[in-house]
């Protein structure tokens, strides 16, 4: 399944300057439709009236961090199926298989750029046509 440029992102970052940087990467890849979220409960919240085609969370961030998140979601029928790309500035091991066993589509260390982007989204989706 290619990435639709249509289709509805959620980035969650409690870090306003991320979702900035993050919301530009995805205009510099075409996309326009995408929302924010400053915490995992926010996000929640948010993906419980409209549906993503993707999210893209960073791992660190209080109340509910965004490996919490991708367990919510992973546990939610409605929601579960729903790609989602982990952020994170550390790249530990345990991290990484943490999230892979929570069902996270892909992970991406910071700090990252828009073709960094495009190739972890293209592995989720397949590339753009």
């Amino acid at each position: 399944m290619a990435f639709d440029l249509t289709m509805p992102i959620l980035v969650v970052d409690d870090y306003s300057t991320m979702i900035r940087i993050i919301r530009n990467l995805l205009k510099q890849l075409g996309f326009d439709n995408v929302d924010d979220a400053s915490d995992g409960s926010a996000a929640l919240a948010k993906m419980q009236v409209k549906k993503y085609g993707l999210v893209i969370s960073d791992w660190n961030m209080e109340p509910m961090t965004g490996y919490d998140l991708l367990r919510e979601v992973r546990a939610n029928p409605e929601l579960s199926k729903t790609p989602f790309i982990m952020i994170t500035a550390e790249s530990k091991t345990e991290n990484v298989i943490a999230a892979k066993k929570a069902g996270v589509s892909n992970y991406i260390v910071k700090p990252f750029n828009a073709a960094t982007l495009k190739t972890k989204m293209e592995a989720v989706f397949g590339p753009a046509e």
